[in-house]
């Protein structure tokens, strides 16, 4: 979910066609598809969800612009967490 809000985000940041046609191109899409998908009359939070924003806006370009994934994030501050509770046996076995 929140990476389809940061999507969103950035689409709608675009505002104008025009621009989003530009950023499209600017992301690696075709000028027709950039043309055709700069223009649809989807919603903002339909884009952010559609093959539109999933392809050009990827994980790997959001990490290069500082926003990392929820889980190596939980992984950086909750080490320990990941570990099994319990290491030992609760009793002597015979």
């Amino acid at each position: 979910w929140l990476r389809n809000r940061l999507r969103y985000c950035i689409w709608h940041h675009w505002k104008k066609p025009e621009r989003k046609r530009k950023n499209l191109i600017r992301l690696g899409i075709d000028h027709d598809h950039a043309y055709a998908w700069s223009r649809t009359r989807m919603g903002g939070w339909a884009v952010a969800q559609s093959p539109i924003l999933g392809t050009t806006i990827t994980l790997d370009r959001l990490g290069k612009r500082g926003y990392e994934a929820m889980l190596t994030h939980y992984e950086k501050i909750a080490p320990h967490l990941n570990e099994p509770l319990y290491t030992r046996p609760v009793r002597t076995v015979v």
